[in-house]
């Protein structure tokens, strides 16, 4: 293979292409990155396996130099508008004493090409440590008019410190990040959190690897400055010099991308969070001793009985304050063990136990476990205590906090996501429709068949409406209970919606029994304890329509839109209702579905 590179070299058998790298506003084409091939035919063809044979045979420097020019010369002879990224790696960017002074340089001027058109892309294909040495390199190119940019950010070895030190112009981010960023919000954060460090660093970010629209709207939304990816153009011999007209189409639309969300948090936090330091007595220690320790510190309830760190039970101070408060009870156990009195039978569970899994344990065992707390291990071993209060206190806020992010039942964004999009909806001054959708009836029927049959029809809803929005544009989001709120962007959200209605329609005689279905509802008592008869369930639908600049806040939109869904439930049976005020002095139509 060493032989073959040199038959390469020497005949220069490498060929340039190049890929666009875009402006995410405007779709211009504003630079290409400069990618080598070797022969087709040749199992050196992908540039890692070239690579990699020439620092075997100790002719990286040799091959670098090679591209460097082949890239720069096709560059030239194309006449391609904007700016070139040239592939550098470290390590060859750093100025060796045998190394050739300026022949970059030396090619640029060759062509024809302004330095000021060309950004050093540092490409990293192994560690770099001599982080001093790399800044003096840097200051070098960019005495020399060149600009700098790190490539792959978040995929090579050390691409933050580089950041860090380099201070680039441009940084781009891995595709790993890229690639499904519509569905992943881990991917989101990581890519917003880069964003904000590009932006108070005077960095601009190009994202690579854009396969999808829905990728590169996102992208768009978050600020990212470029774009780059199969989505916007190949690697090519000759590429195009603007973009394709239907990715033109895409990034000139008006709106905002929808976020993915993060679900209910399950299992993530251990119950390690709740450990105290409780001292403990051995199992020799008698019972009058431990009476003593408890009569020392009033606040003192629970005291763990230890054996060599394995935890053995828990003595309550209220069980042996109730045994020593019996006649002659003293006498007879005092000097006894205080295994005697002690509960052999703790709640036990090692620290990285998660709170879900230790409450369910907890909700499952004896009533006294609650007050009596739980024994924290680690290993095995005896490391702290637990109470059952800052568990139930720490259980009862993360389902606040999750009910506020993620519905728990319908795994939908609640009510701070649905907030964040209609006031990103606001800022972005586009027309919009926010859909307030209710289920009719739902408590009557929760009484008679049970809240499980009743959390089935909640989830049946949530469905029926993700499965009618539009991923990419129209946002889903759970208020709680029986609403629901989509968030329209799709021009044809009257369409979407009437396909809701009907499917919910379908699907919710499902769920009576065949008496009820045969007479078309139920009887049940009202809050007055009356006999009412109710129909089958129906979706109750009140859509605003939101014009640019027409309302300010999330504040103002919920409450016309509970006001068109109050309207909505007026009517019998499944209904769409449009509240058209501040839009015509037309009576607003009402749509019976």
């Amino acid at each position: 293979m060493g032989q073959h590179l040199l038959d390469i070299i020497q005949r220069r058998q490498l060929h340039a292409l190049f890929q666009p790298i875009v402006h995410m506003q405007s779709g211009e084409i504003i630079a290409y990155e400069g990618l080598v091939r070797g022969p087709s035919d040749s199992p050196l063809h992908s540039p890692l396996n070239l690579f990699r044979v020439a620092r075997a045979n100790h002719l990286a420097r040799e091959v670098e130099y090679l591209c460097r020019r082949i890239v720069l010369e096709r560059f030239a002879e194309l006449k391609l508008p904007g700016k070139l990224f040239l592939n550098v790696s470290p390590e060859s960017l750093v100025r060796q004493p045998d190394g050739v002074q300026g022949e970059t340089l030396g090619y640029i001027h060759e062509f024809g090409i302004n330095p000021a058109n060309v950004i050093i892309e540092l490409t990293e294909n192994q560690p770099t440590y001599d982080y001093e040495l790399m800044r003096e390199a840097v200051l070098h190119y960019r005495n020399m008019g060149f600009q700098i940019a790190i490539d792959d950010l978040g995929e090579g070895f050390s691409s933050l410190r580089l950041w860090s030190e380099l201070r680039p112009e441009f940084v781009k981010i891995d595709m790993h990040f890229i690639q499904g960023i519509d569905h992943d919000p881990v991917k989101l954060q990581f890519v917003r959190s880069i964003q904000e460090i590009a932006d108070k660093s005077n960095t601009l970010v190009i994202a690579e690897g854009i396969e999808k629209a829905a990728e590169l709207l996102l992208l768009r939304d978050l600020g990212v400055a470029y774009g780059q990816g199969y989505h916007l153009g190949r690697p090519h011999a000759v590429p195009a010099k603007a973009l394709p007209a239907e990715v033109v189409k895409v990034l000139g639309r008006n709106g905002v991308a929808v976020y993915p969300q993060r679900a209910a948090e399950r299992n993530a936090v251990s119950i390690r969070k709740l450990l105290h330091e409780v001292a403990t007595v051995p199992p020799s220690m008698n019972n009058n001793e431990v009476y003593e320790i408890f009569m020392a510190d009033p606040k003192l309830l629970i005291i763990p009985v230890v054996d060599a760190g394995q935890p053995l039970g828990l003595v309550s101070r209220f069980d042996m304050i109730d045994h020593f408060a019996r006649p002659y009870q003293r006498e007879l156990y005092g000097k006894k063990p205080c295994t005697l009195f002690m509960d052999p039978k703790p709640i036990i569970a090692e620290a990285d136990t998660s709170l879900q899994d230790l409450s369910r344990r907890m909700a499952e065992s004896d009533a006294h476990h609650l007050f009596n707390g739980f024994i924290i291990t680690e290993g095995g071993r005896y490391i702290g205590m637990g109470t059952g209060h800052d568990l139930m206190r720490e259980i009862t806020q993360m389902q606040i906090t999750a009910a506020r992010y993620a519905n728990p039942l319908t795994q939908l964004p609640g009510n701070v996501p649905i907030n964040e999009h209609i006031d990103r909806l606001l800022e972005s001054a586009t027309r919009f429709w926010v859909c307030y959708v209710d289920l009719d009836h739902f408590k009557p029927f929760n009484d008679v068949y049970g809240y499980r049959r009743g959390d089935d029809v909640i989830q049946l809803t949530g469905n029926i409406l993700a499965k009618h929005g539009d991923h990419g544009r129209d946002f889903v989001g759970h208020i709680g209970g029986d609403d629901f709120v989509i968030l329209f962007q799709s021009e044809d959200w009257e369409q979407r919606c009437q396909a809701i209605l009907d499917d919910f329609a379908t699907a919710i005689v499902d769920f009576y029994s065949y008496e009820d279905r045969e007479r078309g509802g139920y009887i049940s008592e009202d809050r007055q304890g009356k006999k009412v008869f109710y129909s089958l369930m129906s979706l109750s639908a009140g859509v605003l329509r939101v014009e640019p600049h027409q309302f300010y806040s999330h504040h103002q939109i919920a409450a016309r839109a509970a006001d068109a869904k109050k309207q909505a439930k007026k009517i019998h049976g499944n209904s769409l209702f449009l509240d058209r005020r501040m839009q015509s002095t037309e009576p607003s139509p009402i749509v019976n579905a």
